[in-house]
């Protein structure tokens, strides 16, 4: 039996309030590989990957056809009476109609030249030593809808043209690299897409990234890299930058799954119309699930009305390192300041209905925070926003914005890790819904008066329940709070000010910085917190958000911090300014 991660997803009716499809059957018999297997959408949409089955080193080749590109020709040897070879100039079109599974090794250089294939069998396309444009169309179109390896040796260089003048009519072709059937990438070779026309990399099955090749994708028509059912990065180091209105660096109809290697994502593209619909641009956009189990993902937006990661139902952080910078301004909107490279400002607004919001994490359904670390900048709108639930066990989670740093459209719960938000013009955490703190570490900077640390809709008779974990609320709690673990007032913030939590027996609980701007309330809640000071001098420990806080720290000096209980009832005055943190 073969050892795979499978998924199965089910699909409740949608919401009558949010009209969002939740998950009600979620089943992972085996977390130990990385490879998701059959997962459904409601609408019948599947991946079956495997990881056994996608490791070239398990399939055998009968034979191996080499194609030799040279200026203006290419030769193909090695081919039987089972080919078809057709060739035009230095385009090369081979049909196997053979029973045998077979390796096509593409070498040498043209600058008008393509390879096309056909095949009822899977494949192994290895790249070595490439160099192939082609100037009507996709460098390499791979027309079997079979498992494609593509085996990556040396450097090799691939790109399209501006138009695609020679496709006919009854086949697809998407990409500067493109194939009906999977692919999966392996070697320790370089390759580098430059794609004009279309997309960089297409598949109308899935792609895969393992086995540490270095796959480079600049785009300016298309898509990045492009997985109709998936894209799932495995290993290997992903580089992708677009620039083209309303493209993604990474877009799949169902699934986008990291777990492991390092993908670095780019756009600068804008949102606009694309076949008369406003669209956004996006680092990643997946449609049904998106997952982070491990590695290194940075993704950065610099255009209007993009987002850095995006889906329309759900997301799940377990794991990796996760980094999301998005600078643009609102599309459609006013952008009067926000947060840029050149420093903090205020809150823009949209200004119209044909507007696209510039977000850093944002997701129809739910989005679930387990594991890994996740670090989001977003200048003009939320930093992180799910239009159903947020559910944070673990990991930790650090949100920048002038608008909500945090936002969930329901019920926002915090059982564990460690999270940190700051909003320079609205509330730090943020929920439509009720707002549960049962444990965990949650340092939450609201930016005054009316915009609080944490915030839940009591509008809608909805609260915030605080019943454990530590709590830094910088700007107050929403009025109403139900808290059955003691809280407690401690004045207003003193600016760039170190501050001690310690139990009755003086015991150091934790330590945390406050930002450069005080008066502010401050509330502070811990498990058999007793007593505060400010002023002091700490040393060692762990430090968490950048900082701003450390576990198990060496605490001296201070002075006491007068406390009184809290109730809820917002916070006071002040507000802005980002904070310059460390000891």
């Amino acid at each position: 039996m073969k050892t795979a991660v499978s998924l199965l997803l089910a699909f409740a009716a949608l919401s009558m309030q949010g009209c969002t499809k939740d998950p009600i059957d979620i089943v992972l018999p085996d977390e130990n590989t990385e490879t998701p297997v059959n997962a459904d959408d409601s609408a019948g949409a599947s991946i079956e990957t495997d990881k056994d089955d996608d490791n070239v080193a398990n399939t055998t080749f009968a034979r191996t056809v080499k194609v030799t590109f040279s200026g203006s020709s290419a030769t193909v040897t090695g081919a039987t009476a089972d080919f078809t070879v057709a060739t035009d100039g230095a385009g090369v079109t081979i049909t196997n109609n053979g029973s045998e599974a077979v390796i096509y090794e593409l070498s040498g250089t043209s600058s008008d030249g393509y390879f096309k294939l056909y095949s009822a069998k899977k494949q192994e396309i290895r790249l070595n030593g490439l160099t192939l444009t082609n100037k009507k169309g996709a460098a390499i179109n791979n027309q079997s809808h079979k498992r494609t390896f593509v085996v990556v040796k040396g450097a090799n260089i691939l790109a399209d043209g501006a138009s695609y003048t020679t496709t006919p009519s009854d086949e697809d072709e998407k990409a500067a690299f493109f194939s009906e059937g999977q692919l999966v990438f392996s070697g320790d070779g370089t390759l580098t897409v430059n794609a004009t026309g279309k997309a960089g990399i297409t598949s109308d099955d899935y792609v895969r990234f393992m086995d540490a090749p270095t796959v480079k994708v600049t785009s300016s028509a298309g898509h990045g890299v492009r997985g109709k059912e998936a894209v799932i990065v495995s290993d290997g180091t992903v580089d992708v930058n677009v620039s083209g209105t309303g493209k993604k660096g990474f877009s799949s109809d169902t699934l986008v799954y990291i777990g492991g290697g390092v993908t670095t994502i780019k756009t600068t593209g804008s949102a606009g119309e694309v076949d008369g619909e406003l669209t956004g641009v996006a680092g990643i956009k997946a449609d049904l699930r998106f997952e982070m189990v491990d590695g290194v993902l940075n993704v950065t937006s610099t255009g209007t009305g993009a987002k850095g990661i995006s889906g329309d139902n759900v997301a799940y952080f377990k794991g990796g390192t996760v980094t999301v910078d998005v600078t643009g301004a609102n599309y459609g909107a006013s952008s009067s300041g926000g947060w840029g490279h050149g420093g903090w400002g205020g809150q823009s607004t949209s200004s119209s209905d044909n507007s696209v919001a510039s977000k850093g994490i944002k997701f129809d359904g739910n989005l679930y925070v387990s594991g890994g670390r996740v670090t989001v900048k977003s200048a003009r709108h939320e930093a992180i926003e799910a239009k159903g639930v947020i559910q944070v066990t673990g990991g930790e989670l650090y949100a920048y914005s002038s608008d909500d740093a945090i936002n969930a459209g329901g019920d926002f719960t915090i059982d564990g890790g460690a999270v940190y938000a700051q909003s320079t013009g609205n509330d730090g955490l943020d929920a439509n819904g009720n707002f549960y703190i049962k444990g965990g570490i949650v340092f939450a900077l609201g930016s005054g008066g009316a915009e609080l640390a944490v915030d839940a809709n009591s509008e809608a008779q909805k609260k915030l329940y605080l019943s454990g974990g530590t709590v830094i609320a910088v700007g107050g709690l929403e009025s109403g709070a139900s808290l059955s673990q003691a809280c407690w007032s401690a004045g207003t913030v003193k600016a760039n000010t170190a501050y001690a939590l310690y139990d009755k027996d003086g015991k150091v609980l934790g330590a945390f910085k406050t930002p450069s701007t005080g008066n502010l309330t401050l509330v502070l809640s811990a498990p058999s917190l007793d007593s505060v000071k400010y002023g002091v001098t700490v040393s060692g420990g762990t430090a968490l958000f950048n900082g701003a806080y450390t576990e198990n720290a060496t605490v001296s000096g201070g002075s006491g911090c007068s406390l009184s209980t809290y109730t809820g009832g917002g916070g006071m005055g002040g507000g802005g300014g980002r904070p310059g943190w460390g000891w």
